[in-house]
């Protein structure tokens, strides 16, 4: 008496479907360890032919796509799809001490309800389903897995009565010219070939497609079709056709009896996937080594940011960060720890507008430069920012713009052409980025990329330093309202003016100690991203010091317009300012002025910076003012002198 023995599958894994699975991992799952539907599908053998020109036969594997995740999965003809279960843990220890026993039980009382309920009669693709246990090393791209393919086990084994090695000629027509391909059929008359669920045991036998290539040992789908037949039609002798396809003429015939003492009483179940020590265990897949650098860096940032969607902030909109087109005007100490900290919120698109060069003091304290680019006069400071920013991140968009800021009190040396030029190039470039940072080193450069930002109602996030303090605030919103945030120069009563001119080294340079730069560019860069989280937006109102305990609408906190910092003391001001309907910078009048005619409101601004102050009504207001002082003034001298 033989016993009959069975081929077990041996599965294979589309690189992709790791890919999917993280991104299910990170956007879905998160930290659920709930089992999800997982497609597959396993082949017929094949052939190949060796360098001695000898045909071998490859035995068919057990297939994850790249799609397996999906509700819905085409299966390409001549592959046999199964339904499974993915249960994916969260860390390695819980992959080790999980309950194996309890899933795979778990897999098995399907298989056996679909059996009892006859739906595996009609649909016999239920007898495959099986088990994938996971976890994901989501820094390291390691994947360890443990394929299941729970298949009934007996009291007693079945037995090979007899095999039939050649078929029939009239029957290998039909089996050829099939047109539906079922992993399970029968066969009536020795010739149709028919649906499982038309098996009579009076005069059928039972087929299905096998991926061994074993000429002693048919494939794992066979035990599970066996427990079906003796279960649904009480038999225990069946005749089986074991049909491969690859090569028709290997196919076979077996008679297999299952003893009369034996049953399935016990649900015993067998079926753990060896790994390729051929021992009980898991796989791992390394994907590391085989990603292209570039994607798994990008991958690699994205990771780090939502994961904090995991438990601290489910809704943080990453996606919107992600979006966000953010223009740096100046590509200085502030730029590019700016840039650096953007760049770690997963921003993709930064743009750097300077028209500097890097001297040898800047990269000390300018993080985005090294020693090379201070060589040879030095390298343009927006495009070596630009060109370094890709080398720390390849995916991002970066480009940078050597252009100059026309700035009041500073006589354009250019002509009026290449002026026209730079003043369409900067709206252009405002026009096109969602978010501007006004991060020069002059109170007055500030003040032209100011009117084009309330121009296009952007958002401006404006940060300077002193020598122990800094300035971060947000800008308003253009709207007509009383209420509305200021912007830098709503609290001057004054037009900027050239404030670089005969001045000493000490003056000329910005002169700060050198961690500020640091703390303001990142309260920049918070206070962009707290302002993108708003529902508001960039209509927000402002919080205050004095509501700190209050919800602002901001998932990240407190959304303040102005935070002044002292270094000294180590304290930060929440401070708001208003607009102001004279300011120089950002009220209508300003607005419409600039939009009559760009070229020669601008060329009158740099040439008299106290034009401003005529458009504004400040120069009036300063008159009435002075009016007022010296009717006072007389006033006092007809007083009696005591």
């Amino acid at each position: 008496m033989n016993i009959l023995k069975f081929t077990p599958f041996n599965s294979s894994v589309d690189a992709s479907f790791w890919q999917s699975l993280v991104e299910k991992k990170l956007n879905v799952l998160k930290l659920s360890s709930e089992s999800q539907d997982i497609h597959g599908y396993y082949t017929h053998a094949t052939t190949a032919t060796n360098e001695k020109n000898e045909t071998i036969n490859i035995p068919g594997r057990f297939y994850i796509p790249a799609d397996g995740l999906q509700e819905e999965t085409h299966i390409k003809m001549g592959y046999f799809g199964y339904k499974g279960t993915l249960v994916n843990t969260n860390t390695i220890e819980e992959f080790r001490t999980t309950d194996k026993n309890q899933l795979f039980q778990q897999v098995t009382e399907k298989i056996q309800n679909a059996v009892q309920t006859g739906q595996a009669l009609q649909n016999p693709s239920a007898l495959g389903s099986f088990l994938l246990l996971t976890f994901a090393d989501l820094k390291k791209y390691k994947f360890y897995y443990w394929f299941g393919f729970p298949a009934f086990m007996p009291s007693e084994p079945w037995t090979l009565l007899h095999k039939q090695d050649s078929i029939d000629a009239d029957l290998l027509a039909s089996l050829k010219s099939m047109e539906h391909h079922w992993p399970f059929f029968t066969i009536k008359n020795n010739q149709h070939v028919l649906p499982l669920s038309e098996f009579d045991s009076k005069d059928c036998i039972i087929g299905f497609v096998d991926p061994a290539t074993s000429l002693d040992a048919p494939g794992w789908p066979l035990r599970n079709l066996l427990y079906l037949v003796f279960k649904a039609f009480n038999i225990r002798t069946v005749s089986v056709l074991c049909w491969r396809q690859h090569q028709p003429d290997t196919s076979f015939i077996i008679q297999a009896e299952l003893p009369e003492t034996a049953s399935y009483d016990n649900l015993k179940s067998v079926g753990w996937e060896r790994n390729v020590q051929g021992k009980l265990g898991p796989r791992m897949a390394d994907l590391g080594p085989l990603m292209d650098p570039t994607r798994l860096a990008d991958t690699s940032v994205d990771l780090n940011l939502k994961l904090m969607r995991w438990r601290l902030m489910p809704d943080l909109d990453l996606e919107k960060i992600k979006q966000t087109k953010c223009l740096l005007l100046g590509a200085g100490t502030l730029g590019c720890y700016v840039a650096r900290c953007l760049i770690g919120w997963g921003v993709r698109h930064i743009s750097f507008v300077d028209n500097g060069k890097v001297s040898f003091s800047n990269p000390v304290r300018q993080p985005l430069y090294h020693f090379e680019d201070s060589l040879n006069g030095g390298a343009l400071k927006a495009k070596s920012a630009a060109k370094n920013l890709k080398l720390i991140q390849p995916t991002i968009v970066s480009e940078g713009y050597d252009l100059s800021i026309p700035m009041p009190g500073h006589h354009a040396q250019s002509s009026d052409e290449q002026l026209s030029q730079d003043i369409d190039k900067l709206s252009q470039l405002v026009s096109d980025h969602d978010v501007v940072f006004l991060l020069t080193d002059s109170r007055e450069s500030r003040w032209f990329p100011t009117v084009l930002a309330a121009k296009y109602n952007k958002m401006v996030i404006n940060s300077a330093l002193g020598f122990d303090t800094y300035l971060v605030m947000r800008h308003g919103a253009r709207q007509q309202q009383q209420s509305e945030l200021g912007c830098y120069f709503c609290n001057d009563i004054v037009a900027p003016t050239d404030s670089l001119t005969d001045r000493t080294l000490d003056q000329q340079c910005t002169v700060t100690r050198p961690g500020l730069a640091a703390i303001a560019g990142a309260l920049a860069v918070e206070l962009m991203v707290s302002l993108l989280q708003h529902p508001d937006g960039i209509n927000a109102k402002a919080d205050t010091s004095n509501n700190q305990t209050q919800s602002s609408g901001s998932i990240l906190g407190l959304l303040p317009h102005q935070i002044r910092g002292f270094l000294g003391q180590f304290s930060n001001m929440l401070i708001v300012g208003q607009a102001y309907e004279k300011c120089t910078a950002c009220s209508e009048k300003i607005l419409n002025a600039y939009d009559e005619n760009h070229l020669s409101f601008v060329k009158q601004v740099l040439k008299d910076p106290l034009y401003l102050e005529e458009i504004t009504g400040l120069a009036a207001m300063k008159k009435e003012s002075e009016s007022l002082l010296e009717d006072w003034d007389i006033e006092n001298d007809d007083e009696d002198d005591f």
